[in-house]
């Protein structure tokens, strides 16, 4: 054995030996013997025979489990992102959303040593700030970081606060411990509602930011701060560079107009307030961008612009999704028969991203922005159409045959979809294949003395399909000649625990897991009921 590798066989050799004393417990009891496994040769792979006994497949596990986590342990060794992270105090903003969990998932098992993860948290729907958390701690998300760390939840401290609020609403005490610990900042925190009101869009993702901001310039230890916007915050654009593009009115002022508007009026004059925009949500981020911008001073800022976030490619596990949001919802619905048409352009770019794309580029832009120190505030377009462009016809084609493959269970019809770019076929298909069956279907319940619900499942699918018209019809070009850099600033350890090169994204592959995940973990069915769901769909 070479000198490096025995050096590192060492170092992982140490963490080891913890993990093996928890899978000694698994196969208690069973005739393997730990002394008849060898050690590990990293240079020539050797290892003993494997037992002739009725525990091989005991044995297989433990080693597929042991084999797994050294690999791991020893990226994470070698990894400089993973290591800048180990010992720091981190903030994060938005931690019970889906980008939130992945996240701090995502953290906390890379840089098992980082010292507290910070999460600002408000109670809702009748739940205190402790009974979210431990809610939130019990998702499926964090199965994998469970089973490598036990105790992963001693590294979260949740705070109360509120972003819309005077000084975050955060007591004087959990304010100066966050004001002399915390080293990083991700602010993902918004409010993703296309249809928000102005005034209530503009409270949490501008004001929330530079309220979040003024609290970030009294942090003693801040090495960085990253805010998670949108790739079509500058939507009005048709191609979208790394830069922050100047909003037509400037923020503050916008703050003090609708300050003492009424809500009516403001909803009376809101589409000519957000011009060229579709909706507040996309304008609000504009502002927020151009606002960071101008209260940038000395922090080390970066912006994140995601495009269409879908479910998780790798990780923590693929095809992972916790929401209706977006593609989901639509996924959904043609999987169980109920959307037949829509507006999209067969053509037009699908700029869908893994959402484990995202935060792998947010981890390395923090350990980036904090290390390096970028003179000018960076800007990371995260998409994925100019790279590994995906059309909305491929995903209509993915979406149905696997859905066809993999049927969704108690399905209303057959999935078929068609999408069209013509309103007349569009408007006359929904007539057709989803009022009047809908109508008939409600009838049925209504004779059979169930409460009708198909017409209200439908009056939300369409409103939710016309707040998408905007983006399946048309195509942009982002430069990400940022994410590029990023990406060859890191070792080779580094790009594989921190991948979010999508030249290696397979487009069917990618969808199948995303449906089969939209299934498992949206529906909560098992994968064991797909030969029921079959033969229920012949009938």
């Amino acid at each position: 054995m070479c000198e490096t590798c025995t050096k590192l066989h060492l170092l992982v050799w140490l963490r080891r030996q913890r993990w093996l004393s928890v899978l000694k417990q698994k196969i208690k009891g069973s005739s393997f013997a730990y002394s008849s496994w060898n050690r590990t040769s990293f240079c020539e792979g050797t290892r003993s025979e494997v037992p002739d006994s009725s525990v091989l497949r005991k044995q297989k596990y433990l080693l597929q489990e042991v084999r797994r986590r050294t690999e791991g342990q020893m990226e994470r060794t070698m990894s400089s992102v993973a290591a800048y992270y180990n010992g720091k105090a981190v903030l994060i903003t938005g931690a019970t959303g889906f980008m939130g969990k992945v996240l701090m998932e995502k953290l906390l098992r890379s840089s098992p040593d980082v010292k507290t993860v910070y999460i600002l948290v408000r109670p809702k729907a009748g739940q205190s700030m402790q009974e979210r958390v431990a809610s939130m701690l019990q998702c499926k998300v964090f199965d994998r970081v469970r089973e490598d760390y036990p105790n992963f939840q001693e590294k979260i401290k949740p705070i109360n606060a509120e972003l819309i609020q005077p000084n975050l609403a955060i007591s004087p005490e959990d304010s100066e411990e966050l004001l002399s610990q915390v080293n990083v900042v991700f602010h993902c925190a918004a409010t993703i509602r296309f249809d928000e009101p102005l005034k209530r869009a503009l409270q949490l993702n501008v004001l929330g930011t530079q309220q979040l901001i003024e609290l970030a310039r009294q942090m003693q230890k801040l090495e960085a701060f990253i805010h998670i916007s949108t790739a079509y915050a500058n939507c009005n654009q048709k191609h979208i560079d790394e830069i922050i593009y100047p909003p037509p009115v400037e923020p503050k002022k916008l703050f003090g107009l609708v300050e003492w508007m009424d809500e009516s009026i403001i909803e009376d004059i809101t589409p000519k307030l957000i011009g060229e925009w579709p909706n507040t949500y996309a304008y609000t981020k504009a502002l927020t961008e151009y606002l960071l911008q101008q209260e940038k001073a000395n922090l080390n800022i970066a912006i994140i612009r995601p495009s269409i976030v879908g479910a998780s490619w790798h990780e923590p596990f693929p095809g992972w999704i916790d929401n209706f949001n977006g593609t989901s919802g639509i996924m959904i619905a043609a999987g169980k028969g109920i959307l037949r048409t829509m507006i999209a352009n067969n053509d037009a770019v699908a700029d869908l991203i893994p959402v484990d794309v995202v935060i792998n580029l947010t981890l390395v832009a923090g350990w980036y922005t904090a290390v390096h120190r970028p003179k000018n505030m960076m800007v990371y377009n995260c998409t994925t159409g100019g790279i590994n462009p995906f059309s909305w016809g491929e995903m209509e084609y993915h979406v149905l045959s696997t859905f066809k493959r993999n049927p969704l269970e108690q399905v209303y019809r057959t999935p078929c979809a068609q999408l069209t770019s013509n309103y007349l076929i569009n408007w006359y298909w929904i007539a057709v294949s989803h009022k009047a069956p809908a109508m008939i279907y409600d009838l049925y319940l209504r004779l059979t003395g169930r409460k009708p619900r198909m017409m209200k499942i439908l009056d939300r699918l369409h409103k939710n399909l016309m707040l998408l018209e905007y983006f399946t019809t048309q195509s942009w070009e982002w430069s990400s000649d940022n994410m590029n850099m990023l990406m060859g600033q890191l070792s080779p350890e580094d790009k594989k625990l921190y991948n979010f090169d999508i030249r290696q994204l397979h487009w069917s592959e990618y969808i199948e897991n995303y449906c089969l995940g939209a299934k498992k973990y949206l529906l909560n069915e098992d994968m064991s009921g797909i030969p029921a769901a079959k033969q229920h769909l012949r009938k």
